[in-house]
Order: structure tokens, then C-alpha cells, then sequence
């Protein structure tokens, strides 16, 4: 594992991170009036499109599987049709390990920016509160989410935008991702990587530059940030 600098502020991804949301249910429906829905699996969905932007995975999804590019903005509609109906039928949750851990870092004093490339997610994090009843905006000193940027991921500019706006270095940021995306534009800016392996794809994190790949924040030793280290919490040992 590479020698990292204090970490100072944690940047997350949304979708898949802090969200249990229908995204994936919503690009796979929309396909239905172009091809069979089921060509498009779950690992297809996290290489190409998590965390990306919009019409930048309408045009992925629509190469690799060979059907015609000018599809891209009606199929980019028709997802976009799809997701508000299942973000409006309250089709998504908070992942519960998410919420610990946001409430467990901003109490340690860490800067704290979401930062997915979806303009759905505010929809969903202004309908979910902390543990505490605090509403899960509150908790953030920056929200990048859904903001036009010139370029998405793998690019880094959300990433290094949200550094900015925390007052934070790169350096000192960590990012937390989901997706091979994510991963490399948090590494393309200088930052720190922890891939949150929710759905078997702990292999594409490490394979994309992550630092360390867990299947949830709660195997996370938060208390190592400051000190530069990321590492997972150590399993309790056996009684002899």
C-alpha cells in the first residue's frame, strides 16, 4: 500500500455509496425500446456507466453493444423519465453504513463533499436524514452533486472542484467511489482511493487504483485518517 499524507476531508460518490438508488433498474428499463433490457448486466453497468455522466453512458452502453449512437439522447430520456418515477415511488434507501459513517467523520472534525455526476441525486439526499434526525444535506460543507462540469469522470474536475470548495489540498483528500470511474478520477487527481465493494466488484476497484477496496464503510478505520493511514479494521481475535 502506497504512503499516503494525513487525510483531511472525505469526498463521496453518491449512487451506490451513500444511496441505495434505482439507477441501475433505470438505465436497464430504458433499454427496452431499443433492445433486450437484459444485455445489459450488472457488471456491464458498473464499467460503463457508474458514475458517469448522463449522455457519456447512453453513448457507452449503446457502443458496446452495437446498436446506432444517434439512440444516445433518447435513451438518455427515456432513463431519465425512469429514474424520477422510481425516485418519486420512493424506490431507494440510505445504506445504513453510509449514514454511520458520515455522522462518525464529521464528528472526528473531517471536511465531509458529495460529489456524484447525477443530477438525480439531490432528489434523494434531500429526503434522507442521519441517525440523528439531522437532514443528510447538513452534513456535507460541499455538494457538487449534479453540477454541469466540463468533463466527467474518469476525469477528475468534480473531484478536485470539491477539494476546492472544502479548502482542502487533493492530497489530503479521500475519495470514496464505487465505480472503476470514480476510482480513477479520484488517482488522476492526486487523491486518495476507497473502494466500496457492495456488489462483487472488489477486483475492477483494485484493478481501476484503489487504495483499499471494502464491502462497507463500517470496515473502515476511520480513526487512521488523520494519521495518513487507511486501513481496514482489524476482525476481533478468537478467545484462546
Amino acid at each position: 500500500m502506497r504512503e499516503l499524507p494525513p487525510i483531511r476531508a472525505v469526498v463521496l460518490d453518491v449512487d451506490g455509496v451513500i444511496v441505495d438508488s434505482p439507477h441501475e433498474a433505470a438505465w436497464r428499463a430504458a433499454l427496452a425500446g431499443f433492445t433486450d433490457p437484459a444485455r445489459l448486466t450488472p457488471a456491464l453497468y458498473r464499467s460503463l456507466v457508474a458514475g458517469r455522466p448522463r449522455l457519456d453512458g447512453a453513448r457507452a452502453i449503446l457502443d458496446h453493444l452495437g446498436l446506432d449512437p444517434t439512440l444516445a439522447e433518447p435513451y438518455a430520456q427515456a432513463k431519465q423519465q425512469r429514474i424520477v418515477d422510481l425516485i418519486a415511488a420512493g424506490r431507494f434507501a440510505a445504506f445504513p453504513d453510509a449514514l454511520r459513517f458520515l455522522a462518525a467523520a464529521k464528528a472526528r472534525g473531517l471536511r465531509l463533499a458529495a460529489a456524484s455526476s447525477s443530477r438525480n441525486a439531490n432528489l434523494m439526499l434531500a429526503q434522507l436524514t442521519l441517525p440523528s434526525g439531522t437532514p443528510l444535506l447538513d452534513a456535507f460543507d460541499a455538494n457538487l452533486s449534479g453540477r454541469e462540469m466540463r468533463h466527467g469522470k474518469p476525469d477528475p474536475e468534480i473531484f478536485l472542484t470539491a477539494a476546492a470548495e472544502l479548502a482542502i489540498v487533493p492530497t489530503a483528500c479521500l475519495v470514496v467511489e464505487d465505480a472503476p470511474a470514480g476510482i480513477r478520477a479520484a488517482r488522476a487527481g492526486g487523491m486518495a482511493a476507497l473502494g466500496i465493494a457492495r456488489t462483487g466488484s472488489a477486483d475492477e476497484l483494485t484493478e481501476a487504483g484503489a487504495d483499499l477496496v471494502l464491502p462497507s464503510l463500517d470496515a473502515l478505520a476511520l480513526e487512521d485518517l488523520p494519521a495518513g493511514r487507511l486501513r481496514p479494521i482489524a476482525p476481533p481475535r478468537s478467545p484462546p
